[in-house]
């Protein structure tokens, strides 16, 4: 029972603790935010002048008018 009482207590008080850590990638960092705008930036411009190109398509057979 008294083992019991101790871990629930010891659950009660490490639930209640908020902690403040973050990972680096959560704060911010304007050297990274820089070169990830440019490289949106080129992948952006590269899109737009890459684009597929489309040739006119010619009929490779001709339809047969009705027999009268």
């Amino acid at each position: 029972m008294k083992r019991s009482c101790i871990m629930l207590l010891t659950l009660v008080a490490l639930g209640t603790v908020t902690v403040r850590a973050a990972p680096p990638t959560v704060t911010p960092s304007p050297g990274y935010d820089a070169r990830l705008q440019e490289q949106r930036a080129a992948a952006a411009a590269s899109s737009r002048s890459a684009g597929p190109v489309h040739k006119p398509v010619t009929p490779r057979h001709h339809k047969r008018g009705r027999a009268h």
